[in-house]
Order: structure tokens, then C-alpha cells, then sequence
């Protein structure tokens, strides 16, 4: 190979445009700073454009005010409180702040997390350890009842820790779960209800006032306290903004914990969530450690230990940059968006809305309401193939596995130029589809869709 100069290796692109990258073993020696940012870089390229990635629940854009206060602490490690206190301080800000807008009766606590996966996976482990205490010696086996709208995590949670998950199926036009599911599923042994606020699936809720009222007539009748658990992982900032009057938190006697996802419309980049108990006494005390590695006794209530503190600062960021009237407005924006999305797609006289006009999220879920020699998995692939959307396609969980809907999330990102563009591209992707009919397998298979996170 021709030696070229050091001038010559600064030129646009470098000597991985000509060879292999590093891939499968670990270098032998290190490159230039610009050539490993150039490398990078060049891979990044490849990949789908956020902006057009209405699949995803995660926050794609903040402030560049946010992003220079998170730029300038990702050297500090979260875990270390004896020397970030401030740090620590903001994180109980947040955690009371939530729990103020979740409506806690009176002094409280909670954690930070990665995101809602590890905030369930702790709540649930305080419904456990706070089961144990209430059945004394007992050795039955402990029982978790939940939707089959749920996240995987909660699945995983049963799994990984020896619960056994008591699983309402669905059916065709019913996504969500309610108190005449689960009544014949609850005995002593329940931990507890986990109740979903925004599903994945449809962006609907789960019937939580009505679960409430059966768990407290049980309470009454039966002697048997089960608490209920709210996944508010979307819902969380979406419903104390769009739906105030919505009785879902700890306004509802039976709502023990709320897990809430910073990093989803808390409008925070992943990964952050946060676990907030009603009261005190709704963590397990056992679950909380002491230690003083770091040079001061601290508590530690984690799945984690060291992480970094920028999102941590960032959802405060967020909180006081935004305030209720602040979220209030970005969420009605997203609203009215999704909305406008939605009329456009039912005048096509091609799709079904899915609840549209129900309490949800700001997403319009879909189908095709009758057969035309193409489906679902078709658009999504045509409208990836042909414009560059990611809009996922995906069938919903048993027992309403035969039913397959699409769903455009609608982000702040999201304008309404882009709203009538995409409506545009879908109605052109079904005229395409008319013509040639549905895609062949093998196209399919270029394009990977599903629910989304």
C-alpha cells in the first residue's frame, strides 16, 4: 500500500475506507483522535433518522441548555453523595416533586432508576418483601396479577424472581384490563396488581379506578390488603397534563408505588426513571442497604451502583424549566397533532382507529379495516422502503395475537408539516400496494418492526 503523508491522512476519510474496521479482536494499537470519531461517525450515518421514528417512546431531542448542563456532568458518578451532595439533593427534589404531582398523601420516598424496567423490577420487590411480612411464616408460593397489556419487564420480574405472573389474556376489542379480569385471580397470596397507564400496544389505560374499587371491597370482605402498582412508564407525564381530572395516582386508596419513565414524555434523553411510594412504609426497609465505600454511610435502594448523575440533572432541568403549565402545553401540542394525523388517515376511508377518542397517549394507533391485498406489515415496509418511516407494525399479545395495528407515535419533534407529510406517504404507500399487492417475504425481512419502547 502507498505511504501517504500526515496532511494526506487528514483529507476527508481515513484509512478504514479502504480496510477493515475493528470488529472482532481487540486492536493491537490505538488510531488518531480523529480517525476513531471519524469512525464512529461514518457508522452512525447508516442508520434510520429520529426525526422519522415514530416508534420509538424515547425522548430524541432536548434543549441545548439541557444538553450543555449533561455534556458538562458526565464525569459524575450518581452513587458518590459524600462527594456530590447537590447531586443527591436534586434527586429527592425530583422524587418529592413527583410525588407531589402524583398526589401523595403526606411525606414520602422513592429512587431513581435507569428507566421504568429497573423501577419495576424494585417496586416489585417491595411488593414481595412487604407480602412476606404481612403472611408471617408462610411458605406459599407468592402471586403477581397483571395484563397481558404489561410490558415484558413484568414478566421477566416474575421470572427472574420467583413470582408466579397470573396473566389476563386480551381478546379482539379489548386491550386493556379491568376489575372483572382479575377478581377470580386475587387469593392471599397476591403481592399485588400491576395496573398499566398508556399500554405500549394502543396507548390506552387500564380500568385503575375500577381495579381500585374491587381491591378495597376485598380488603373489606375478605381481609386480604393487596396493593396496586401503577406502570405510569409513558402515562406518568402524559395524564397529569392532558387528563388532570383523571383519578389513576394516590388519589385511589389501594396505589401503593408509581413507576414513571423520565426518559419518555418527561422529555429527558434515556435513560432515567423513577419509582415514588406513597408513603414511607411502602418500602420494604430490608431492601435498603448501608454502606460507606465511599466515604460516607450512605442508603442505597438500587438495582445499579454506579451511573452517571447528567439525566438525573437534566429531568430537574426539566421540571423547573417546564412546570405543569409548561408540560401542559408541549403535551396538547403533541395531542393536536396526533389528532390531526388521525382525521387524515380515518377520511383515507382505508383505516380503523383504535380508541382514538379515548383517554391515550399522544399516538394514533391503526389498522386497515378490510382486506385489500395488503396488510399492515406491508405499509410498514413500503413506507420505510419508498420515505424513510419508521411507523411499526405488530400483531398484539395473546389472546388478541390475530389482531395486527400499526402506531405513529407523535413526539414534541414532530410538526404538522410532518403530520400531513406522513399522512401523504401512507396514503401513497397503500396506492403503491393496490398496484403490486402485498410485499414479498423477502422484503419483509429488510425491515424490522414491533412495539416499539
Amino acid at each position: 500500500m502507498t505511504a501517504i503523508s500526515e496532511a494526506d491522512a487528514a483529507l476527508f476519510g481515513n484509512r478504514f475506507i479502504t480496510t477493515e474496521v475493528p470488529s472482532r479482536e481487540f486492536p493491537a494499537t490505538g488510531m488518531s483522535a480523529q480517525d476513531a470519531f471519524r469512525l464512529v461517525v461514518e457508522d452512525l450515518a447508516l442508520e434510520g433518522d429520529p426525526t422519522r421514528n415514530l416508534a420509538t417512546f424515547v425522548t430524541t431531542w432536548m434543549e441545548p441548555e439541557a444538553q450543555r448542563i449533561i455534556a458538562a456532568n458526565l464525569h459524575r458518578n450518581f452513587i458518590d453523595h459524600a462527594e456530590y451532595p447537590r447531586t443527591a439533593e436534586i434527586e429527592q427534589r425530583c422524587i418529592r416533586m413527583l410525588a407531589d404531582l402524583y398526589h401523595a398523601p403526606g411525606e414520602t420516598t422513592g429512587a431513581r432508576t435507569q428507566g421504568s424496567s429497573e423501577a419495576i423490577m424494585l417496586g416489585g420487590l417491595s411488593l414481595k418483601w412487604n407480602w412476606r411480612k404481612r403472611r408471617g411464616s408462610a411458605t406459599a408460593n407468592p402471586n403477581l396479577v397483571f395484563g397481558g397489556d404489561v410490558h415484558v419487564v413484568w414478566e421477566k420480574f416474575c421470572r427472574y424472581f420467583d413470582v408466579e405472573p397470573r396473566i389476563v389474556p386480551l381478546r379482539p376489542g379489548k386491550y386493556t384490563i379491568g376489575p372483572e379480569d382479575i377478581e377470580g385471580r386475587i387469593d392471599e397470596n397476591t403481592i399485588g396488581v400491576a395496573a398499566v397507564l398508556g399500554t405500549t400496544f394502543t396507548g390506552h389505560k387500564d380500568d385503575i379506578v375500577g381495579i381500585n374499587d374491587l381491591l378495597v371491597r376485598i380488603k373489606g370482605e375478605r381481609g386480604i390488603d393487596v396493593p396496586l402498582h401503577v406502570d405510569a412508564a409513558s402515562g406518568g407525564f402524559v395524564w397529569p397534563f392532558l387528563y388532570p381530572d383523571s383519578a389513576w395516582d394516590f388519589r385511589l386508596e389501594q396505589v401503593r408505588s408509581i413507576n414513571v419513565s423520565g426518559h419518555k414524555f418527561g422529555l429527558v434523553y434515556p435513560g432515567i426513571g423513577w419509582l415514588i411510594f406513597r408513603e414511607t412504609a411502602d418500602l420494604a426497609e430490608e431492601l435498603v442497604f448501608k454502606e460507606n465505600y465511599l466515604g460516607k454511610t450512605d442508603s442505597t435502594f438500587t438495582l445499579n451502583f454506579s451511573t452517571g448523575s447528567s439525566m438525573v440533572l437534566a429531568q430537574y432541568y426539566n421540571l423547573v424549566r417546564y412546570g405543569r403549565a409548561g408540560y401542559t402545553y408541549v403535551l396538547k401540542n403533541m395531542q393536536t397533532n396526533a389528532r390531526a394525523l388521525g382525521e387524515q388517515l380515518t377520511a383515507m376511508g382505508l383505516f380503523e382507529l383504535i380508541g382514538f377518542h379515548d383517554e391515550q397517549l399522544p399516538l394514533v394507533a391503526f389498522r386497515l379495516a378490510a382486506d385489500n391485498g395488503f396488510d399492515e406489515f406491508d405499509i410498514a415496509w413500503q413506507l420505510s422502503a419508498e420515505r424513510g418511516w419508521m411507523v411499526p407494525a405488530y400483531t398484539l399479545p395473546p389472546d388478541a395475537q390475530e389482531v395486527t395495528i400499526m402506531r405513529a407515535l407523535v413526539k414534541e419533534t414532530m410538526c404538522r408539516e410532518h403530520v400531513d407529510t406522513l399522512a401523504r406517504d401512507i396514503a401513497a404507500a397503500c396506492a403503491t400496494l393496490a398496484k403490486k399487492g402485498g410485499a414479498h417475504e423477502s422484503e419483509r425481512r429488510k425491515i424490522v418492526t414491533g412495539s416499539g419502547h
